[in-house]
């Protein structure tokens, strides 16, 4: 694993890269806001519903050879329904939370995910789902990271490792680093634009 400590500094520069160069950040902020009002009532649109408007967009590579037509949104409904309680467990936590014990509950929720929606857009839905607590990777981030993808279905262990990479980043930023936002979040950009888009 690799263990570079990403700084203060760092991350700062990353964000205003971020900023300048990633419009689509605002579908994340619009996901992010959807998924939330869902969790508390406030909207009439379903989670499957709310999670679509990031994978559309954030996940366009898997989506060439996958067709998002009613059948593929129905699959999603059902992976939402069927791991709906355990989501809701994992949304209350962050990341410095996590333990040995969560390996197999999140090896198995990451799997499934995977096999439906491919280990990037696994990542992506399921940090959607609780952006506290699941990191996003890609392809790119992944293999600097020392995690690289396997085929698909093979992917939780590295997830898992890649999990307590971010869960050790997040410690060494400690909790009066003065940043404002989800850590996760911050660090995946930090990530993408050194390793993915190679803006910084």
């Amino acid at each position: 694993m690799t263990q570079e400590k990403v700084t203060l500094e760092q991350l700062k520069a990353a964000h205003k890269a971020f900023a300048e160069h990633e419009p689509r950040d605002l579908f994340y902020k619009a996901a992010t806001e959807l998924v939330r009002l869902v969790f508390e009532g406030k909207t009439k649109l379903t989670l499957a519903e709310a999670l679509a408007v990031l994978l559309q967009t954030w996940n366009r590579a898997f989506y060439r050879y996958t067709p998002f037509d009613s059948r593929h949104f129905d699959e999603i409904e059902g992976l939402l329904n069927r791991h709906r309680q355990v989501i809701e467990g994992f949304r209350l936590r962050t990341i410095e939370s996590f333990s040995t014990e969560d390996k197999d509950p999140v090896s198995k929720v990451f799997s499934e995910f995977e096999e439906l929606l491919g280990p990037v857009g696994a990542a992506k839905s399921l940090h959607l789902l609780a952006p506290e607590f699941f990191p996003l990777w890609d392809r790119a981030i992944a293999k600097a990271c020392r995690c690289p993808l396997k085929k698909k279905g093979q992917n939780a262990p590295s997830y898992c490792r890649f999990m307590e990479m971010m869960q050790e980043q997040v410690r060494n930023l400690g909790t009066g680093s003065g940043i404002d936002q989800n850590p996760l979040k911050i660090l995946d950009e930090y990530y993408y634009c050194k390793f993915t888009k190679k803006w910084v």
